[in-house]
């Protein structure tokens, strides 16, 4: 990987609903454009995005979706109102940030929640990607949330009853991700940060499944494990403001866009046939499945990534 290459220009910017959503650019000016999509939804365009790309060869563009990182308001706070920020708020804001910016074209790198969200906006504005490199490939679908919340049990079932017991008995055989989404809305700051630390918890559990993965450090701090919590179930209990399979059905509308999906073998919570599906569907992908890799960029990910993406510096 190259070294971070710091931010030559930065800012906030009004994308209406109230909503300053946080961007940055680094590398070359003239270079090749492209726009990060960060995963979670609510992670955030840490510093670590940037050294995917060559600074000589690329103009990266970083932004923390609404909520976010150093986007303002932060969704940490249980007073701000996440109704406005749906994958079509998202999408809308990433077409502002391009056109604030004066790019025509860039290329997409997009992880987990960021691959979900670089499909919707590639599909909405196919004119406008040059190119998609997506890890841990995800679509967000009502049946792969319920994997994860539900099915992922078989396999950790101790954390999972943990997990599940942290919501009321009547709604243990519902919506999990809609009824934590519930208690992190209550009145009661307890009972919010309760349930905060038994999603993230959950959420830590079922992506570390390759050896020497530790739990992840940020859930330590709780202003973004409250962040996190809410941002995920959000969006998880409505299945990503999609019709359920759009992403798969519309996958016709990436034609001649090249792309390259890396996945691992190992990621049990986000099994392989979902990009497996997608490349299916969509003739101008490449799928390398990692035999070594999980969920996120360890075990291999991370340096098919740079040399995916050195692959496309020149294309523009």
């Amino acid at each position: 990987m190259y070294a971070p290459a710091e931010p030559y220009a930065h800012g906030l910017l009004d994308v209406g609903d109230g909503q300053l959503v946080y961007w940055e650019t680094c590398g070359n000016p003239d270079g090749t454009p492209a726009v990060v999509l960060h995963g979670g939804p609510g992670s955030g365009a840490t510093a670590g995005w940037r050294r995917y790309f060559d600074p000589a060869r690329y103009r990266v563009v970083l932004f923390d979706q609404r909520g976010c990182g150093r986007s303002l308001p932060h969704a940490a706070d249980p007073a701000v109102d996440l109704s406005v920020n749906t994958t079509g708020h998202l999408v809308a804001d990433i077409e502002r940030l391009r056109e604030h910016l004066g790019v025509d074209r860039w290329l997409v790198l997009g992880a987990s929640w960021g691959s979900t969200l670089g499909l919707a906006y590639a599909q909405r504005h196919p004119d406008r990607v040059s190119a998609l490199v997506l890890f841990s490939v995800v679509t967000t679908t009502r049946r792969e949330v319920e994997w994860i919340t539900r099915d992922m049990g078989r396999i950790f079932p101790a954390e999972w009853a943990r997990f599940r017991n942290g919501v009321p008995p009547a709604d243990r055989d519902g919506n999990l991700a809609a009824a934590y989404a519930r208690l992190l809305a209550d009145p009661d700051p307890a009972v919010r940060e309760r349930a905060a630390r038994d999603w993230c918890a959950w959420d830590d559990t079922h992506v570390r499944t390759v050896p020497g993965a530790g739990p992840d450090p940020r859930f330590a701090d709780p202003r973004f494990r409250m962040l996190s919590a809410r941002v995920v179930t959000h969006y998880w209990s409505n299945a990503a403001f999609l019709p359920d399979g759009q992403l798969l059905r519309d996958a016709g509308r990436l034609a001649g866009i090249p792309g390259v999906l890396l996945h691992g073998r190992l990621d049990v919570s986000s099994p392989p046939d979902i990009p497996w599906q997608l490349a299916q569907a969509w003739p101008d992908a490449r799928l390398d499945l990692v035999e070594t890799a999980g969920h996120g960029a360890r075990g291999g990910i991370g340096e098919r990534v740079v040399a995916a993406l050195d692959g496309f510096a020149d294309r523009g």
